[in-house]
């Protein structure tokens, strides 16, 4: 009987062994994904156009050819590393959404190598078209120029030229620019209309300090709540000039500019009294981004939230001529991001979960970006003048 019972024996355990007639196919663990993509790493330095200035919080980003991103983004000093598919890929870099500065490259990714990137590969290019109003205290064209882009000087007379307005992607109304309203009421009426219908068809506006006026009306600034003009409705931001000469302490508040930085605190310089403090706004339309750590002032605003109705249809910029979309795509951990892809990728993006238009704010909207704070003519912005190259950078 004990011979039976280990002869029973030996024939399951050959049963086992031997797999079905011999098939000598492996046998694939739970926990072993046998599709794994093959990857490789791809790193380099996102660099302004002209190569002097390193950009940080830029996206980097390619997909596999089922269309899955790889993800990630460039650290203060613009250094990245990308987990890659292996093959030939198309690597995107882009800042904002990507509408108005990327870059696109090709490069062939080896299995379990890393391939490093030519800084002359790298440089974020400008997409946009960007212009600018003179101011009498602020010179942002100094700043975009330091970065190696190109802006065109334009006058309020242009603003109020709907056809020239729409030319362009990016407008910089800087402090004091609007220093002849009193003379010419009329003029800024049409200017503020043109300037709805620009950010309503997704344009996009960056005003500091007393030209917050454009935004919510007044002369040359604003010295109180719901005057006559702008575009921006009443009851989302009000600002008074009433801020006071001194150094302020600052909190950066947004994660995404905290990256781009490399610091999340910092003390502006308001070297000049009546600069506009914000002294009410709409959370749910306005994004801080910068506050005053004492009193948790806002002192640097966004949103691309605006609506406006009655406002015709206008191409702006280099919309009408793009074969990029914007899309926003969720990332594991439900982070979602807007990114410019090329319009061919679209209906596979979306068919794995993707959405177009931004992630959030209105989908026909600019980016409207305010600061108090400004770059004096001077020079004397500190730290501010890294911020106001991400406000550049991000429209």
């Amino acid at each position: 009987m004990r011979k039976h019972y280990l002869f029973i024996l030996l024939c399951v355990f050959t049963l086992f062994t031997s797999c079905a007639g011999g098939d000598d196919s492996p046998i694939v663990s739970e926990n072993v994904d046998p599709t794994v993509v093959k990857t490789g790493k791809l790193t380099g330095k996102v660099m302004s156009q002209n190569g002097t200035k390193p950009i940080g919080g830029a996206s980097v980003f390619t997909f596999d050819d089922k269309y899955k991103i790889y993800y990630t983004t460039s650290d203060a000093d613009g250094n990245f590393t990308l987990v890659a598919p292996a093959g030939n890929q198309t690597i995107h870099i882009q800042t904002g959404n990507g509408s108005n500065f990327r870059t696109e490259i090709s490069a062939t990714v080896k299995d379990n190598e890393t391939l490093n990137l030519d800084a002359s590969q790298t440089k974020l290019n400008q997409v946009a078209k960007i212009a600018y109003v003179k101011g009498t205290y602020d010179k942002i064209e100094d700043i975009i120029q330091t970065l190696g882009y190109t802006a065109t000087e334009i006058t309020n007379n242009d603003l109020a030229n709907l056809t020239t307005v729409a030319q362009y992607d990016i407008i910089f109304l800087n402090c004091g620019s609007r220093n002849n309203y009193s003379s010419n009421p009329g003029l800024y009426t049409v200017i503020d209309t043109n300037l709805a219908t620009f950010v309503a068809n997704g344009g996009s506006i960056y005003a500091s300090d007393w030209d917050v006026a454009y935004l919510v009306g007044g002369t040359t600034n604003t010295n109180n709540c719901s005057l006559a003009g702008g575009f921006v409705p009443d009851t989302k931001l009000c600002s008074k000039n009433i801020g006071n000469v001194g150094m302020v302490g600052a909190t950066v508040n947004n994660a995404g500019l905290t990256t781009a930085l490399g610091f999340n605190t910092l003390s502006i310089n308001y070297d000049l009294g009546a600069w506009q403090k914000i002294t009410n706004y709409d959370p749910a339309y306005w994004e801080v981004l910068v506050k005053e750590t004492s009193s948790n002032d806002a002192l640097m605003i966004r949103t691309n939230h605006f609506t406006a109705t009655g406002v015709p249809t206008t191409p702006i910029g280099n919309a009408p001529n793009s074969t990029f979309v914007t899309v926003c795509i969720t990332l594991p951990g439900n982070i979602q991001i807007s990114l410019s892809v090329p319009q061919a990728l679209v209906p596979y993006l979306v068919a794995l979960g993707a959405t177009v238009g931004p992630c959030s704010g209105s989908s026909t909207s600019g980016y409207i970006y305010y600061t108090t704070f400004h770059n004096h003519a001077s020079g004397n912005i500190g730290n501010a003048g890294v911020i106001l190259q991400y406000v550049i950078l991000n429209l």
